[in-house]
């Protein structure tokens, strides 16, 4: 095959049969669609695409720069395409959490803007969140921007039905095929590949993968953030069904170990979800059946995430001391206090206020005297043993209230007799009026 643009290789990926000595059903059949395979390295490169071919044109004309709210594939493909078409790309976010994405948009010269937020989704429920903010900003009439608009713009979602849905069903000799299992982002490519399967059968089942709460798989939005994403509708899924990052990283390594295929993490959710929600329908019919689930991109990408998560992979020590290992009962266990029992509690015992957030919410709002460590170098810091001494009192405090509760089972089971978990987070502070200052 021969091309003009590395453009028009962007599409057309193989659908390939899981062997089901390796999944271990027994009548239906399993196929991933490798998105992997695209030219940039992930399904995000046909929305990218999608979303900036028809502006390109005039943005060069106007001197615009390519911006997203992005911090991982969809800034990947869209800095390539801007500088294809000799354009800058900035890339908003408020957290890059995968270093290895963040050095490589740094290589394609992309500029990065890291701004305060509570997840790396817009909150349109909130006028003062800003990430929405800046999305007013750049949607404006009169910006220098070409915003493609990820979360919000049809044009993500057409990419998939009429290229990823439509390949999968001529890869399946005109037919759907009975599931389609697929991890939820910005919900583009699971709603597109379920409008394009559910046009030739309607009695296609479609299931959604999120993140459990409180984890962090990349490319996968949790429970709760899903729900600000505005291309996602709940009436397009039969099932939504969550999925942890060690599930993740277990479902990744049987792709990589037994089947050849360098998938992500999110690669690895959704064959772990599409395995764990079919078993109970293997043998319930005489007539085989079949699955389709897609690995989003490559595993190299996400190396210093696997070695953090898992560093027994790679020949290191097991993380001790980690949220990961939490049960249920200890998470029960944690004392969770109010913003009104709180702020008492402050003025009583004087306890160290540790905010869980990035750098960025932090510096724009926090409670006052409150100190600021990043949730992940949090969780390092407890590998080494309690950094703090027994007589001192902890609260402490994230976006919701989820990742405090986990972190102060963990220092309770470390043998901390008095730590606790704000309830409701920095959010439910500031709609109960408590104070909250600016750094």
């Amino acid at each position: 095959m021969r091309y003009d643009s590395i453009t028009e290789a962007i599409g057309n990926t193989p659908l390939v049969r899981i062997d089901p000595a390796v999944h271990g059903l027994r009548t239906i059949d399993l196929y991933a669609k490798l998105e992997m395979l695209n030219p940039f390295g992930s399904l995000k490169d046909r929305a990218a695409w999608n979303m900036v071919r028809g502006g390109l044109a005039g943005a060069a004309e106007r001197g615009e720069t390519v911006v997203e709210l992005s911090s991982g594939n969809t800034a990947k493909a869209l800095a390539l395409i801007a500088g294809l078409h000799g354009l800058p790309f900035k890339s908003v976010t408020n957290r890059m959490r995968v270093p290895e994405i963040k050095d490589l948009l740094l290589l394609l010269g992309a500029e990065i803007e890291e701004l305060p937020g509570q997840t790396e989704c817009l909150d349109p429920t909130n006028p003062d969140d800003p990430l929405t903010l800046f999305h007013r900003e750049l949607t404006r009439p009169g910006s220098a921007h070409l915003h493609t608009d990820q979360y919000f713009n049809v044009r993500n979602t057409q990419a998939h039905a009429s290229g990823t849905g439509p390949e999968i069903i001529a890869d399946l000799d005109g037919r759907a095929p009975d599931w389609f299992i697929a991890c939820v982002g910005t919900a583009g490519s699971s709603t597109g590949v379920a409008r394009a399967l559910r046009a030739r059968d309607p009695g296609v089942s479609v299931v959604g993968l999120v993140g459990q709460k409180s984890d962090f798989i990349p490319g996968i939005r949790n429970a709760d953030e899903v729900q600000e994403v505005g291309l996602f509708d709940p009436a397009t899924y039969d099932a939504i069904e969550a999925v942890g990052s060690d599930e993740a990283i277990d479902g990744m390594l049987t792709l990589l170990r037994r089947c050849g295929l360098l998938a992500g993490p999110t690669g690895g959710a959704a064959y772990h979800g599409a395995v764990r929600h079919l078993r109970p329908f293997d043998g319930a019919s005489a007539e085989r059946r079949t699955a389709v689930f897609i690995v989003c991109d490559r595993v190299e990408g996400y190396v210093g995430y696997l070695r953090r998560r898992r560093p027994e992979l790679f020949g290191l020590p097991p993380v001790r001391n980690s949220v990961a290992t939490l049960t249920d009962a200890e998470l029960g266990a944690v004392a969770r206090i109010d913003a009104h029992d709180a702020r008492k509690w402050i003025e009583e015992r004087r306890p160290l206020v540790i905010d869980l957030r990035g750098p960025f919410a932090y510096a724009a709002l926090h409670i006052e005297g409150s100190v600021n460590i990043v949730d992940e170098i949090f969780e390092e810091l407890l590998r080494g043993g309690l950094p703090f001494g027994k007589g001192q009192p902890i609260l402490l405090a994230c976006p919701v209230g989820e990742k405090s509760v986990r972190y102060a089972a963990l220092l309770t089971r470390m043998g901390h007799p008095d730590v606790r978990s704000l309830a409701g987070g920095i959010v439910a502070w500031r709609d109960a009026g408590a104070p909250l200052v600016r750094e």
